[in-house]
């Protein structure tokens, strides 16, 4: 399912957002300041983010910036929203890395045309295509792992970790290189949170015999093959 961040200090419009992009079949989350918003940037694997202009702290616009230059979350597409609705204004967001601009008031209906158009500019072509390996599928889509055509129950930063081992296949990971990749801006994360997570992740696997794939190599820390 796509994740959406929404990130407005007013939690009646939060409100009315989360409304109309559940219906929509969307996963919302939601914050109501630029810090809240960065915690959750660094524990979620989001889609999309809806960033209000105006919020108390750092701006909207600040944090755009900010999230458009850091090379773990620029690849995420932002629509600011405003009550600034001047073409200077609107041009000033976009130069700032914003990918669109709702100008306020708006229509729900149109919020959630913006971010349907938004997602099908964004996400690449094969954006569709589902990796598998022995019987265990993701799908970086609809964010589902099955194994043997059941779908398994896979906690966020699991799910993070098994996608990036799955598109680096056969290549061996040191847990530095784990948590620069998987963890990003969490630079207060000891090393060995990543055995944790690992343990959890061959957990999740083992009912259908795909903990296999998880492979310790001793010295370097951990590889993702179906080759012994």
């Amino acid at each position: 399912m796509v994740t959406i961040l929404v990130v407005d200090d007013e939690p009646d419009i939060r409100e009315v957002m989360r409304f109309a992009l559940e219906n929509a079949q969307f996963r919302v989350i939601e914050a109501g300041h630029a810090d809240d918003a960065r915690k959750i940037l660094a524990s979620e694997s989001l889609d999309l983010i809806l960033l209000d202009w105006m919020l108390p702290g750092r701006s909207g616009l600040e944090l755009a910036a900010q999230l458009k230059q850091n090379p773990k979350t620029r690849a995420v597409p932002i629509i600011m929203i405003s009550a600034r609705g001047e073409e200077e204004d609107r041009v000033r967001g976009l130069e700032t890395g914003a990918d669109d601009y709702i100008a306020k008031p708006f229509s729900p209906r149109e919020m959630v045309a913006r971010v349907k158009a938004v997602l099908r500019r964004t996400q690449p072509d094969d954006a569709n295509d589902e990796i598998d390996i022995g019987g265990l599928c993701i799908d970086h889509i609809s964010h589902r792992v099955r194994a043997n055509g059941n779908v398994l129950d896979i906690a966020p930063t699991e799910y993070r970790l098994l996608h990036f081992f799955m598109t680096h296949l056969d290549r061996a990971f040191s847990r530095s290189q784990l948590l620069d990749q998987v963890w990003g801006d969490q630079v207060y994360v000891e090393e060995r949170t990543v055995d944790v997570h690992i343990r959890r992740l061959r957990k999740a696997l083992e009912v259908t015999g795909h903990d296999r794939l998880l492979q310790t190599v001793r010295g370097v820390g951990y590889r993702f093959s179906d080759k012994n």
